[in-house]
């Protein structure tokens, strides 16, 4: 079990590696690491490029977190009785390579763009509820970090009612939401000191 978990991590990481804000900026001669906050996410590339660059970085985001569960879910392990469990460490390894790419110097994203996938590829029932809390609450703040954050808390909530007694799934799902609070760090401490950007404003804050 434990070599099938670092395969999957490992695909995960390879997947996860793709950047698609970067590439993007790349095409049109601009390095998204020299502006904005200098993330490579969503949120910063549709800052500093515009909602057309935010959607395809997105979808590109999403994109690589699904092609690699498929892969692992349906080609590599498909008859493993504990191929849930790979296809969550698979997306786990995703978030990794997007959080951290090595040819980047371990700069890339926060990872939400590939965690809303990987919960919507491990279960369609996540879909619906997961939009809703992320937009409402988008929409009565105004603040993508702490949208991304209720997205990322619902996951092993969703996990704990779904899969109940599945604790391994559990904790699994638990790390995703840690790695989006860690990722987040600096918003949440500008949140409390109520500095964060909302995104309606136009402004050069860091995000």
């Amino acid at each position: 079990m434990i070599v099938e978990i670092i395969i999957c991590l490992v695909i995960g990481y390879i997947f996860g590696c793709f950047q698609t804000g970067y590439f993007y900026g790349r095409l049109h001669g601009i390095d998204i690491h020299k502006y904005g906050s200098g993330n490579v996410g969503t949120t910063n590339t549709m800052r500093v490029m515009g909602k057309k660059a935010g959607y395809i970085t997105y979808f590109g985001d999403a994109i690589k977190a699904i092609l690699a569960i498929l892969l692992v879910r349906f080609v590599i392990y498909p008859n493993n009785p504990d191929n849930l469990l790979l296809t969550m460490y698979t997306g786990f390894g995703v978030v990794l390579g997007h959080n951290y790419p090595f040819y980047l110097k371990f700069k890339g994203g926060k990872g939400i763009a590939v965690t809303s996938a990987v919960m919507a590829a491990f279960d369609v029932r996540f879909i619906i509820p997961g939009f809703i809390g992320f937009f409402l609450t988008f929409f009565l703040t105004r603040y993508v970090s702490v949208s991304s954050l209720v997205l990322a808390a619902l996951f092993p909530v969703f996990v704990l009612i779904f899969y109940p007694g599945q604790w391994h799934l559990f904790f699994v799902s638990l790390a995703f939401c840690a790695m989006a609070f860690w990722r987040h760090r600096s918003n949440i401490v500008r949140l409390i000191n109520g500095t964060e950007n909302r995104f309606d404003k136009k402004n050069k804050k860091k995000e």
